[in-house]
Parts: C-alpha cells; structure tokens; sequence
C-alpha cells in the first residue's frame, strides 16, 4: 500500500503532466555559511524532484548556489557581507545580535521585492528562515504558501525548557515569575524596538495590521513549519509551535564542489591527529583567538589547523600548524583529535556526526543553547570569551582527548547521525506533501 507522500507525490505529478511549467520555489536565506548552507541543499534536493528553484542570497555565496544547480538572485553586495562581519566581530553579543537585526530590517524589503518579481501565480511557494520576514509576508499579501524553517532549537520562547539565550539566563527550574519577566524584558526591550518596529513600518507600507511580541507566535506562522535538529539534540516540549516538523540535521557543506586543499591533505597525513580552530565562517577580528589557540597547542603539544576565510587574523606558524581558508567539515572532521569552534549550529551538528570532541567558544546568537545542548551530550566543554587563554584552551583539550567517557558520548552521537542520516530528505517529504497540495485550491491571502 503506498504512504501518504507518495500518493502526494504521485497526484503532484500527474498534476505537472497536465500543465508543463514545474512548481517553482523561492527560497531566501541571509547570514554565514551555516545559515546558508542549509538552503542550498534544500534547494538541491528539491530541484532534482522536479521544482524549479530560485535562491535570494548575498553574492558572497553565488557561485556556492550555481554550482549546487539553482539559479541565483543576488540581494546585497559582497563588501554588505563582509562589513556586517566585520562590525559584528566585537564580542558583545547583544551588540552583534542588534546589528544583524538591523541588517535583516534594511534587507527584508529587499528580498519581499524580488521574490516578488519571480512569483508565478498559483505555481509559487516559498521558503524563508526564522529571521528572514519575506517569505511570511508574501504569504499574508499574495497567498503563496509558505515554509518557515528553524534551523536551530534556540528560537522557540519556552517556559518549560528555557533555550538558553546568553551566558546567563533563564532555566527550567528558574521560578515561572522570573521565566516571564525575562521573556517580557526581551520582547520589550529587544525584539520590540530591533524587529518588531522596522517590521511593523514595513507591514503599513504592505497595508497590513501591526504585531506584538513576534517571536512567541508570528515567526511560527506558515503553512509548515519545519526544525532542521533531531529530537534527542532537543526534545521537542509542550508549549512549543504545535504541527512543527523536526526533519533532522541538515548535515550539507557543499563538500561534493569543494575538495580538502592539497596542502591541508599533506598536513593531515604527516603526523598524530591535529586540532582544528574555527571561531565561525564570517567571523573576522578574532587575531586573539589564534594567537591563544596557537599557544594553546604548543602547550597540549598537539598539531593545529587554524580556518579562516579572512586574511590577516592569523600570524607566521609553527611547522606543526597550518591555516586554510576552508575545508569541508564533512572531510576534515573525522580526521580531527578535536574541534574548537564557536557554537554554530552547523559546526555543531558536524563534529556530532563526525564523533570528534568539541571545545566550543560561545559568542551570541544561538551559539549558547547550542553549546549547553552539546555539553549536556557528554561530547563538549565550554569556555566564555573571557576564559579563551592559551593555559585554559590547552588543559580543555587535553581533558577531552583522553576522557573515555567523552569518547563514547561521542560515538554515540555519530553513530545516531548515521543511522538517521541527513534531513533534507525527510524536510523535501514534508514540503512535498504538504505544500504541493496547497497549490491545487488556490486561496486568497490570508485577512488581516
């Protein structure tokens, strides 16, 4: 008997035959190469069913998206990319977390105006991230279905497990009265003027209503929503959005364009597994982060590899050190003795599939609930900005490099990746079958 998606997918085609122009499907993205990525391989995965994707992102990342196959839409400029980098580089994170807010609210017209101009009336869905408010809103101006994909846990406002949202925060068994004065504070004080404002500008200029505290309700707002994690990375709890669809971690790094460097595959097979450093793909000003993890090794006395696509954070090295612009973790990873990274949800969820110990640096955004997911596994240990020292850095990794009870934790985790596989498949499924449908009965958009 077949399941429900593919008799989705078989009256989805039989629908196409009937009319030859595919389904096409906007998919717009903004940030580094963790929150790019992810829709690059979504959108690889849903061209090879047939649809026809078009990707809105900074130029910095087109020729990462012709090369997956899509046809790209640049929104920005290059030097947009790295200036917001670079100014969100100083370790603040409400700072940085105010000017990628910023950033979002100059851009979000931007992307509602082009995917606007490539809509195809009642053969168009689109698909957006949490931050990104176009793709919602074209759903509320011109009823294109919609997908609002999470890419990680640290975006839903529970008062039953807390995400943790700053080096201090709220916590389950923090008392309920103090669980709604922080999300109260939040709304009001952050959200409010950083999001809720410049959107608000925008939803009169659409002629739509005004919104309230966005992030407990609004940004889950589509026709699916999807969580792009496995549930034992974050069990999903009951005053979460309900229909959410957790597909599994995306686990795409374009590895199948991009080969390890030749220098960095010498460096690999020369001597004992090296440890690699990673303060983020768009991270720049971090010349004190490597310089720490530089003496850091020379105290471990272990191999390094320092990633960095910005030049000039990193000074002359040792023999026993190399720096690479970038590598696929997929390919670097298991090779490693360790990871040191800053909390990415991407970088997190590689080192789980690759088994590799996790030293992580939180810095903002969603990087402290993900380094306190990680460090709950067993699989990590966590350092603040201020506790990065080459002495503190060096007994870290030497702690996890011989810690048995690490060493399982972590081949379980990689051993639950494997068995479950990337998400792509299972968030392509879910698209399928539950957005393709919506395109038959076309409907007006919603009222407001």
């Amino acid at each position: 008997m077949s399941t429900p998606t593919e008799v989705a997918n078989l009256l989805s085609g039989c629908h196409e035959r009937r009319d030859a122009a595919p389904v096409r499907v906007l998919i717009a993205t903004a940030g580094s190469h963790g929150d790019v990525l992810p829709f690059v391989a979504l959108g690889q995965a849903l061209a090879a069913r047939g649809r026809e994707v078009l990707l809105f992102a900074n130029p910095h990342f087109q020729s990462m998206v012709e090369q997956a196959g899509l046809r790209f839409v640049a929104i920005g400029t290059q030097q947009d990319y790295q200036a917001l980098f670079r100014a969100t580089a100083a370790a603040d994170s409400k700072l940085a977390f105010e000017l990628v807010a910023q950033e979002l609210a100059n851009l979000g017209p931007v992307y509602y105006q082009a995917m606007k101009a490539e809509l195809r009336p009642g053969r168009t869905i689109s698909i957006g991230n949490s931050l990104l408010f176009a793709a919602r809103l074209l759903r509320e101006t011109d009823g294109v279905p919609c997908v609002t994909v999470h890419l990680a846990p640290s975006v839903f406002q529970s008062d039953v497990a807390p995400a943790r949202l700053a080096a201090r925060w709220i916590k389950a068994s923090s008392p309920a009265l103090l669980k709604r004065l922080a999300w109260w504070s939040l709304d009001r004080f952050f959200y409010a003027p950083h999001f809720a404002a410049p959107l608000n500008r925008w939803r009169a200029e659409l002629g739509l209503a005004p919104l309230r505290e966005i992030f407990r309700a609004w940004i889950h707002q589509a026709d699916l929503l999807l969580a792009l994690f496995p549930d034992w990375f974050a069990e999903p709890q009951r005053d979460w959005p309900a229909g959410l669809a957790l597909t599994g971690f995306p686990l795409y790094d374009h590895g199948e364009h991009v080969v390890v460097p030749p220098a960095l595959q010498e460096f690999l097979t020369a001597g004992s597994a090296p440890v690699a450093f990673s303060p983020g793909t768009a991270s720049v000003g971090n010349q004190a982060f490597f310089k720490a993890s530089v003496d850091a090794c020379r105290l471990a006395g272990v191999r390094g590899i320092l990633l960095s696509h910005f030049p000039g954070q990193v000074g002359e090295l040792p023999a026993d050190m190399i720096q690479v612009d970038y590598a696929p973790f997929g390919a670097l990873l298991p090779h490693l003795a360790a990871f040191v990274h800053h909390g990415g949800i991407g970088s997190t969820a590689q080192a789980l599939r690759a088994g590799v110990p996790q030293l992580i640096c939180p810095l903002a955004y969603d990087q402290f609930d993900n380094a306190q997911r990680a460090v709950r596994a067993g699989v990590a240990i966590e350092l603040a900005p201020k506790q990065y020292t080459a002495p503190a850095v060096a007994a870290a990794l030497q702690r996890l490099m011989v810690d048995p009870s690490v060493r399982a934790n972590c081949r379980q985790a990689a051993e639950r990746l494997a068995a479950q596989g990337p998400g792509i498949e299972r968030a392509c499924e879910q698209i399928e079958s539950r957005l393709i449908p919506l395109l038959k009965s076309p409907r007006p958009p919603p009222s407001n």
